[in-house]
């Protein structure tokens, strides 16, 4: 295989590509070198400037003793608290998404294109739009100001995602293979548990990922539908932030965003190139 040719349009693209990335992690490592800084550090030098001695107690104070309001534990419950609302609901949304996308697809019933239609609305309805409808749910449920009860609402608006994700890329499967699984027998669960659901490892990670990432960063749901310890690391990380008992403490606050922010970035680094193929996979059919 032939190296490609060193031109000065290659270099000038790899230059200009180098100057996007750095430019795009310029936030991110100003945070991290500010959060390793010593306060007094921070308020005599520049932002911008390297840390000249290495201190990690503003991470320990933002995970375990910062300010949140009137507590003062720091984001070490809120950070679980929100682990506690993710997992569940990315495993349930997934599940019914690839449930519905099976159907939408390999079952379909009379007036399905319609459902499917009436259920992409979701994916542009606003957040705003749903909160008092959903408050009224919530409370009718028995749920409201609780852990689960952000689950349900995760889980009620992230289907309509899944749905959308699970089915484009099950139209690209061959009716042929659930045609023939018919004629040896198997019936309609049996189909989507052991020959379905083992070919749609691509667009688990894919709907996994955008799960992961949309309800460990919301804000709104988070602080609309819950209260005290049972709110989420964002709604924490907002409240520190805005504290304004004693010294402002900048180094803390940095430490506090990165910290909110590592579980999705780590998510990203690990599987995010499966994030790519599994979009693909499912694009052409046949």
């Amino acid at each position: 295989m032939a190296k490609p040719k060193i031109t000065v349009g290659r270099i000038a693209l790899y230059a200009f590509i180098t100057y996007c990335c750095l430019y795009y992690l310029l936030p991110l490592t100003v945070m991290l070198f500010n959060s390793i800084k010593d306060l007094n550090e921070l308020k005599a030098g520049s932002l911008m400037a390297f840390p000249t001695q290495v201190t990690f107690e503003p991470w320990v104070k933002a995970w375990s003793s910062a300010c949140t309001g009137i507590t003062c534990d720091g984001l070490r419950g809120y950070f679980w608290t929100s682990v506690a609302i993710v997992v569940p609901a990315v495993l349930i949304s997934t599940l019914l998404g690839a449930f519905n996308g099976y159907v939408l697809t390999m079952w379909r019933f009379k007036g399905s294109d319609w459902f499917f239609m009436a259920l992409m609305l979701g994916c542009f309805i606003p957040f705003q739009s749903i909160l008092l409808p959903m408050a009224q749910t919530l409370g009718k449920l028995g749920i409201a100001n609780s852990v689960p009860g952000l689950i349900f609402v995760h889980v009620v608006y992230g289907t309509a995602f899944t749905t959308l994700f699970f089915r484009n890329y099950y139209v690209a499967i061959p009716d042929e293979l659930v045609k023939a699984a018919r004629i040896d027998g198997a019936d309609f669960l049996t189909i989507f548990r052991r020959i379905i659901l083992p070919i749609s490892g691509p667009i688990i990670v894919v709907t996994v990922i955008w799960q992961f990432t949309q309800i460990w960063n919301d804000f709104l749901f988070g602080v609309v539908f819950s209260s005290g310890e049972r709110q989420p690391i964002t709604v924490a990380l907002n409240n520190l932030v805005n504290t304004s008992t004693g010294v402002k403490e900048y180094n803390v606050d940095m430490a506090a965003a990165v910290i909110a922010a590592l579980p999705t970035l780590l998510v990203y680094v690990v599987a995010g190139k499966y994030f790519v193929r599994g979009l693909t996979a499912g694009a052409v059919k046949g």
